[in-house]
């Protein structure tokens, strides 16, 4: 080979080393660049996964052969389930075939090519949770569907306030209704109870008389008590709280309750050691507990087993807020049976207002809802738990009151005044009815009587006749003075002027008391001995 020929060769082999030398620089650039741009979008699909991963909101993502491709931590952890065994398993595997079966037909339309919101409901680690769903489908270039995203939220809570917003509706609507009517059906009743009592006490030895009206004055209490019930369960009912020893309320109640009981069911208590406290109206109370008894009474009628147990105990901040009560300690009172028990659709009603289970004429369905108000009212709550054939167990828990710090028993009412011979009293009630029945009580007891019938007439009666002592005024009535109003006037001139305020509805009748102090309060209807009572001085 001759050296010119060699120079060439040497030349192109120069050149050839030059150009793979750059195509090797090039590649380590491509190669770079590749592993820059791989982590880029590994650092973007981090940033991706962190954000779907605490974002409030369960994401996920299937094919059209219905196989997970993706599912956030929010997702994996609605199931119980590691996102690695929910990526690549199908959807039926993963919230189980019950839950698939009631989903099947909103995914074959979102696999259709339609966007889905649904709601549903399941059970998480023991209790259930409301969902709502959107699956909003991917298309293809083809514009046909490739899979499905979905976009999941818990709205437990959600349901929880609007349930929680729904029955505060209802309660309110319930007592504008029972505050409504309560005044002019106490005054009814009034009239009805005072003409039957008085008929009574005219023929107390006529027997076809008496038996005719017992069970009318009877009734006459009955529809009183309802309407208190409606108002407790309204909370538009004044409770009378006092500091009242749970422990020696139980054990007093416990005979009447295993009176009320068939021998078929043993009563037994569970009691603590020490005093325990609790500030709540103990008529109101004993009334709740007698309720659960009947309650228990009524679910085992073949017999069973009654168990009361007072107990401390304290709310942390989960359950305060879950109860909608301050966290700290409480009071608990647990009333178990070994019934027939409840089925959750039963449960979530049971302290609504006129839900029975009883047969018709049976109960009025107010027992547990006069329950649930006063718990309320008292500045506790009232829950259940319950499953069929496993019996209920009712759990009552009341703010405590430090010993010593009230009364641990209501003081005893006086005893009913004798009438006081001079002491003239002015009557003022609009209801002409009503106005006969109360001025027959008080000529029975021995007090005379002059009468009004609205505030003005009053006023004008008390400036005229000094030998008037009392002053018994309905609070509501026409004529633009009421009877709260009359008193106010009445104490002003005459400070010495023993005054009693008659109402239908007891909220209207304990208002603005600050107002006018020591008023005697007198709630209708109202037995001869009751005015008897509020007349003593």
């Amino acid at each position: 080979m001759s050296e010119t020929s060699h120079a060439s060769s040497q030349a192109r082999l120069t050149a050839l080393e030059r150009e793979l030398e750059q195509a090797r620089a090039e590649l380590r650039e491509a190669d770079n660049a590749q592993k820059q741009l791989a982590a880029a979008l590994a650092r973007s699909e981090e940033r991706l996964r962190l954000i779907t991963d605490t974002i409030p909101a369960q994401i996920s993502y299937f094919d059209k052969n219905q196989i997970y491709r993706y599912a956030n931590k929010g997702y994996s952890s609605w199931f119980g389930l590691p996102v690695s065994e929910v990526i690549g398993s199908p959807i039926s595997k993963v919230i189980g075939e019950k839950g698939y079966n009631s989903v099947k037909h909103y995914i074959a339309r979102a696999l259709s090519g339609e966007t889905i919101t649904h709601e549903y409901t399941m059970r998480q680690q023991g209790r259930l949770v409301n969902a709502r769903s959107t699956m909003v489908p991917e298309l293809g270039p083809d514009g046909l569907p490739v899979g499905c995203f979905v976009f999941s939220f818990d709205i437990t809570e959600t349901r929880g306030m609007q349930a929680a917003l729904a029955q505060a509706q209802k309660m309110e609507a319930l007592g504008q209704l029972t505050g409504g009517v309560a005044h002019d059906f106490n005054n009814l009743l009034t009239i009805i109870s005072g003409n039957l009592s008085s008929l009574k006490e005219r023929h107390p030895h006529h027997k076809e008389t008496r038996e005719l009206v017992e069970p009318a004055l009877q009734a006459s209490r009955r529809g009183a008590q309802l309407i208190r019930s409606l108002l407790s369960f309204s909370r538009q009912q004044p409770l009378k709280p006092v500091a009242v020893d749970v422990n020696q309320l139980v054990t007093g109640l416990e005979t009447l309750i295993r009176r009320s009981l068939p021998s078929s069911i043993q009563v037994h208590t569970r009691l603590t050691p020490q005093p325990l406290h609790s500030r709540v109206d103990p008529g109101q109370l004993e009334s709740a507990l007698l309720n659960f008894a009947l309650n228990a009474r009524d679910a085992m009628p073949e017999g069973g087993r009654l168990v009361i147990r007072v107990r401390p105990g304290t709310l942390d901040e989960q359950q305060s807020e879950q109860h909608e009560l301050a966290p700290g300690p409480y009071v608990f009172i647990e009333v178990s049976d070994t019934g027939c028990g409840m089925d959750e659709a039963t449960r979530s009603k049971v302290f609504e207002p006129f839900f029975t289970t009883k047969g018709f004429g049976r109960g009025s369905g107010l027992g547990l809802a006069m329950v649930y108000g006063f718990a309320r009212q008292s500045g506790g709550y009232v829950h259940v738990d319950s499953k069929p054939g496993k019996g209920s167990t009712f759990i009552l828990i009341l703010p405590p009151a430090p010993p010593g710090s009230l009364e641990e028993h209501p003081p005893e009412e006086p005893a009913p005044a004798t009438a006081t011979p001079g002491a003239l009293v002015l009557l003022v009630e609009d209801e002409p009815e009503v106005r006969k029945v109360v001025r027959n009580q008080l000529l029975d007891l021995g007090y005379p009587v002059l009468e009004a019938e609205n505030g003005g007439q009053a006023a004008e009666i008390l400036a005229q006749v000094q030998d008037i002592t009392v002053l018994l005024t309905d609070i509501i009535m026409p004529g633009g003075m009421n009877g709260r109003e009359l008193a106010r006037l009445a104490r002003e001139e005459r400070p010495e002027l023993h005054v009693v305020l008659m109402s239908g509805y007891e909220e209207q009748a304990t208002q603005n008391q600050t107002e006018t102090p020591n008023l005697r309060l007198l709630s209708k209807p109202f037995s001869k001995r009751e005015l008897a009572r509020a007349l003593g001085s």
